[in-house]
């Protein structure tokens, strides 16, 4: 593997040079690769877009990876603990289970409490504990639970409000004011960058956060629950329900299926979408089906997906659109794609798939941007009266990119001791091949023929079966799954 991954570098590199990918793929393959192609992984499916995004994700992922640890992305100098857990969630720990687990304790404290920024850093538990299912490594486990436990206790004392039974603290991922409007954002503080240096922003409340902390206590209720700590896991569930509740009083608005972005020091609500809060509010089962599909429905999306935050700010225009305001980040489109996919909403899934691979091929020329305007662009947005630049080759975009491809056209859910398949298949239905996945002892191949939720016959090397499971203890060795759904 560390002979593969500078020729993978090498080969991308050329491909992207003289325009011919696929066919420079398969000649630099056959002339320096060919021992290594049983590890690669591989997409083969008739949308060559989804094909070449697949490509240069991975990619991506390996040029990120600097000694045994995954980087946010070029023109990054430190690491965020939000981009690592993000990152090992989406596909780090199933594609590079080593890299994954030495990313994640990278940005802990000794591993005792989770390290960086505070108000989001809980974001680690959901990390480290899909580690574990897909891993199922319980070493892993007993320590990850230890880090987890010491952290919560440590922001239930700084940063839980108990009048309104939530926690302050700035939005997920959101460290630049040009995410928050005024009294927030602080006018005589224009020039400065960093949230926490606006005064007002300490004591805010956001969706996305607080659905980030009631999702970690049900996490830690399950781990609790491994390690036999009876109380303690119930004393995490009635955790997360009380939060669940206070989540869903203050910010949900069910007559208009909508979800305010946050409360501001004042108690005022900020009638803004925030992407990310939508996301988890999605995948952390926030929602029954009927709201889900409702809330979907009532979505604000851009021609280029689902917006950081909308809509623009009145100190904003078009011209000069805000870092984190009416911008597309790619990351938060795989994560709420994902979401709609998790409640059956296939239409937008497909729509924020399609648009994630057309902005890295075709809007920035094989590169998985940070940033893009809603018409498309790269950028790096407006903050502090200024232009920022663009990053490139950023982490959490690309393996965003291959979670929608293996956990949702694939299917592939990860259980304790064994994957849960539930794909959606391509849009048109057609056959589509995902090759080279190491699983515990298996190298596995997956086929998945036809569109939508129901399936129609599920097999294991050539031999049905009824129970939609592959095992880790059954099998070894190379694995074939054929799915064809109805």
């Amino acid at each position: 593997e560390a002979a593969y991954l500078p020729r993978r570098a090498i080969i991308w590199a050329g491909a992207r040079y003289v325009g011919m990918k696929r066919l420079f793929l398969s000649v630099a393959f056959l002339l320096c690769g060919l021992p290594f192609l049983g590890q690669a992984q591989r997409l083969h499916c008739a949308d060559s877009l989804l094909s070449q995004a697949f490509d240069l994700a991975l990619w991506t992922i390996d040029h990120n990876t600097h000694e045994g640890v995954v980087h946010a992305g070029g023109g990054y100098g430190g690491e965020w603990t939000r981009d690592c857990a993000i990152n090992c969630w989406n596909a780090v720990s199933l594609l590079h289970p080593e890299v994954a687990e030495k990313s994640l304790w990278s940005v802990t404290n000794d591993s005792t409490t989770i390290g960086h920024q505070y108000w989001d850093k809980i974001i680690w538990t959901i990390g480290a504990y899909n580690h574990y299912q897909v891993t199922g490594d319980m070493i892993f486990l007993t320590k990850a639970y230890d880090c987890c436990k010491n952290t919560m206790a440590e922001l239930e004392a700084q940063c839980f409000d108990s009048v309104s039974g939530l926690f302050m603290g700035p939005a997920v991922f959101q460290d630049g004011i040009a995410a928050y409007d005024e009294p927030v954002y602080d006018p005589a503080k224009w020039d400065d960058s960093y949230v926490l240096h606006h005064p007002n922003s300490a004591t805010i409340k956001c969706l996305s956060t607080n659905v980030l902390y009631m999702e970690a206590y049900w996490l830690l209720a399950k781990m609790s629950e491994k390690f036999g700590l009876t109380d303690a896991s119930e004393s995490y569930y009635e955790s997360a329900r009380r939060l669940e509740n206070h989540i869903r009083e203050t910010f949900y608005r069910p007559e208009e299926h909508k979800f305010y972005y946050l409360i501001d020091h004042l108690g005022h609500p900020h009638d803004y979408q925030e992407g990310m809060g939508l996301a988890f509010a999605l995948l952390f089962d926030l929602l029954d089906d009927e709201e889900a599909e409702d809330v979907v429905k009532n979505a604000s999306i851009t021609e280029h997906g689902i917006a950081s935050v909308s809509p623009s700010f009145p100190r904003n225009t078009p011209d000069k659109p805000g870092r984190h305001n009416l911008m597309v980040w790619p990351h938060v489109n795989a994560l709420y794609a994902s979401g709609c996919a998790h409640y059956g909403l296939l239409e937008p899934f497909y729509f924020e798939l399609e648009n994630m691979a057309d902005l890295a091929m075709n809007h920035s020329g094989g590169d998985f941007c940070e940033i893009y305007t809603i018409e498309g662009e790269p950028s790096g947005g407006y903050q502090c009266g200024a232009l920022w630049d663009v990053k490139h080759h950023q982490t959490w975009c690309a393996s965003g990119f291959i979670r929608l491809i293996i956990n949702h056209i694939f299917g592939l859910e990860f259980r304790d001791w064994r994957i849960e398949f539930n794909p959606v298949g391509m849009k048109d239905g057609s056959e589509c091949r995902l090759s080279g996945i190491r699983y515990r002892n298996m190298n596995l191949t997956v086929i998945v023929k036809g569109h939508g939720e129901e399936m129609k016959s599920f097999k294991i090397n050539g031999e049905k079966t009824h129970d939609e499971c592959l095992w880790a203890s059954n099998y070894e060795g190379d694995v074939l799954v054929e799915i064809e759904l109805e």
